[in-house]
């Protein structure tokens, strides 16, 4: 991996957006442990291209994310590839809070009376980012809660393992395609904490190295090998051929 290009911090209880190109992978880290990064991908030249989860878990066999799995859109192309997970476990399925789920666990906290204490839920956090690009709520799609691991009881009841968290966990995510990259710092919808939890999120650009033959992520599932067909299929003609 190469040096970093560039670095934010993701405040606690905010969002943030940027276009990731083709070639750059995205290093995210839990910087005090406990963190949720929820994230939804898109296809900047086509938005109607967004983040497919059920297709995900369903083609990878799983029902977790790490090392290995590939994130896909809805038309088989495959967004970002996890290369490296310290954290091993990262939720797909439960969804995102909104502002009935936050202020009933923690209260009203609006921004004009607390500032930067306020109690932001993911829902309008992606509808604030999303409308910079021209998009509102009929584009949402299911997102990733990245550094949440969620384990099911043997009634089939969900809960966040809060056990799981540690300071310093991270991911990096290399992007196989041009992807618009929507994210916040909100908790996950299953936070049993008592209070608000204000978790910020390092986030740095680097550029990828090169993917080769015996790629972990592309041979990790003979699905994947087909994502990267089509690929390169999508890349085609970006080396300039016309014919």
């Amino acid at each position: 991996m190469s040096e970093t290009l560039y670095q934010y911090t993701v405040p606690a209880a905010a969002h943030w957006s940027l276009r990731v190109r083709r070639g750059t992978s995205l290093r995210l880290t839990d910087v005090k442990g406990g963190a949720n990064l929820g994230m939804m991908f898109y296809n900047p030249e086509d938005p109607l291209e967004k983040y497919n989860a059920p297709d995900t878990l369903k083609c990878q066999h799983t029902f977790k994310l790490t090392r290995g799995n590939c994130l896909y859109s809805d038309m088989g192309r495959i967004f970002c590839s996890i290369v490296e997970d310290s954290f091993g476990w990262h939720d797909t399925v439960c969804g995102n809070s909104n502002k009935a789920m936050v202020a009933e666990k923690w209260g009203e906290k609006d921004y004009q009376a607390a500032r930067n204490e306020w109690h932001q839920n993911g829902y309008d956090s992606f509808l604030v980012e999303l409308a910079k690009y021209g998009l509102n709520g009929k584009d949402l799609a299911s997102n990733l809660n990245l550094f949440s691991k969620v384990v099911v009881d043997d009634t089939g009841n969900l809960s966040l393992d809060s056990s799981a968290a540690k300071a310093g966990a991270q991911i990096t995510l290399r992007f196989e395609m041009d992807t618009l990259v929507i994210l916040h710092t909100c908790p996950h919808p299953l936070s049993a904490a008592t209070e608000y939890p204000y978790k910020p999120v390092q986030c740095e650009l680097m550029t990828s190295e090169p993917v080769t033959e015996d790629d972990f992520c592309m041979n990790l599932r003979p699905e994947n090998q087909r994502g990267f067909e089509n690929n390169r299929l999508y890349h085609f003609f970006d080396r300039g051929l016309t014919s």
